[in-house]
């Protein structure tokens, strides 16, 4: 594989600085990555250029921004193979998506319903379900468990299907185990009962090509910032028929086509979902990410992240005491581990101070914390731009503190 790695790195203005007298090892791409200049540029274009509140002038600037937002819209509804741009609403980020459809979708649900969740769950994907919960106290929810590699138990999953199941919420990536769930077989089967079936997407898009009218999915979720992108944008993907249904999530400017005192009404889709400004320059800058990845190939550099993260784990097991959480057949570029008994907060402050930003605590997933019996982990996690030689570094590093904390 010809990785221009040289070429990559070079997009990214923040890979030159020094922390603590040390080369930036930036290995937290987990929760966030970092932005190539094209993205900022484009950022600095849409202040500098044409800053003006969408849909809403008649005039030059207001059409150029409205313009640039749409066009955003149709390229991902193309890069995830939507049918229409009437299915891409743009939100926050992968929270406050999967809020929409809890909140909004939820509120259709059947009495005494039944949702169908899993134990690597990030809270963003469950916190929502117990809010409509505590409004709908006859919903109940229900988990799938995993096995020691950190996959969850299929078996299970169908096991837990009623007549009463009325929807399923699943990560398609886990932000701690790294391992791929199998979500086209369980949408297959959740239709299959007539469930619908929300994906969130949030670690899988960074790393694969996801076709969501492939996996059939009713709804799949997915933030900007984790795939190069502005921070504060996400995708909330929905299939037609569904949005259609649904009730608006807000109320503002924006979604509405007429109000009075005597009653309101709605948008067409996708506005419809979209209340208030926007952050239209975010978004307007976000199809520059998307240009960033298909230049070098999502398959190359899912590829790289993947050889990076087998040598990572091999040298980290020459460490006694060393123990990673996550072996799934297939997984993404994720390591979470803990060494002996480290307190993974000790290990990341001193990580630090030798350069290498890496993630600790409960990564907001702590009912897996609690199925794997620990209090949260150190993760590393790797994208485009990481090296075999930050990775040396940062086994470096390992060996040079753990001594001093244990």
């Amino acid at each position: 594989m010809n990785y221009e790695l040289d070429k990559i790195r070079g997009r990214f203005p923040i890979l030159s600085r020094v922390i603590g007298g040390k080369p930036l090892i930036y290995l937290d791409n987990t929760a966030t990555s970092q932005t190539p200049r094209g993205v900022v540029d484009a950022v600095v274009s849409g202040y500098c250029d044409f800053k003006a509140n969408v849909h809403r002038g008649v005039h030059t600037l207001s059409q150029e921004a409205t313009a640039l937002q749409e066009e955003s819209r149709r390229r991902v509804r193309d890069y995830i193979g939507a049918a229409s741009e009437e299915e891409i609403i743009f939100t926050r980020g992968t929270t406050e998506a999967i809020n929409l459809v809890a909140s909004s979708f939820g509120s259709l649900f059947p009495e005494n319903g039944e949702i169908i969740l899993t134990v690597m769950e990030h809270h963003a994907n469950i916190v929502p379900w117990q809010l409509l919960q505590s409004r709908r106290p006859d919903l109940s929810i229900k988990v799938v468990d995993i096995n020691d590699r950190g996959e969850l138990l299929l078996d299970q999953y169908r096991d837990l299907f009623t007549d009463r199941t009325c929807m399923v919420s699943v990560c398609h990536v886990s932000n701690v185990l790294g391992t791929v769930n199998p979500v086209r077989e369980m949408i297959a089967f959740a239709h299959s009962k007539g469930v619908p079936v929300l994906v969130d997407g949030a670690q899988a898009l960074p790393h694969m090509r996801v076709d969501v009218s492939g996996l059939d999915c009713d709804f799949y979720a997915f933030s900007s910032h984790k795939m190069y992108g502005p921070a504060g944008i996400g995708v909330l993907y929905g299939k037609k028929e569904h949005l259609l249904r649904m009730p608006p999530y807000q109320g503002g400017g924006e979604m509405i086509s007429h109000v009075s005192f005597d009653g309101t009404v709605f948008a067409d889709l996708p506005f419809k979902f979209e209340a208030g400004t926007p952050d239209f320059v975010g978004i307007g800058a976000f199809p520059k990410a998307l240009d960033f990845i298909e230049e070098f190939g999502i398959g190359n550099i899912a590829a790289h992240e993947h050889g990076l993260m087998e040598y990572a784990e091999a040298e980290m097991m020459e460490i006694p005491g060393m123990r990673i959480f996550g072996n799934a057949v297939h997984k993404s570029a994720v390591i979470s581990f803990l060494v002996g008994d480290i307190h993974h907060y000790d290990m990341g402050m001193l990580l630090d101070k030798l350069g290498v930003e890496v993630r600790t605590g409960h990564h907001c997933a702590q009912p897996l914390m609690q199925r794997l019996g620990i209090s949260g982990t150190v993760r590393a996690s790797f994208a485009a731009y990481n090296t075999r030689e930050e990775v040396d570094a940062f086994i470096a590093a390992l060996r040079r503190i753990i001594p001093i904390l244990s």
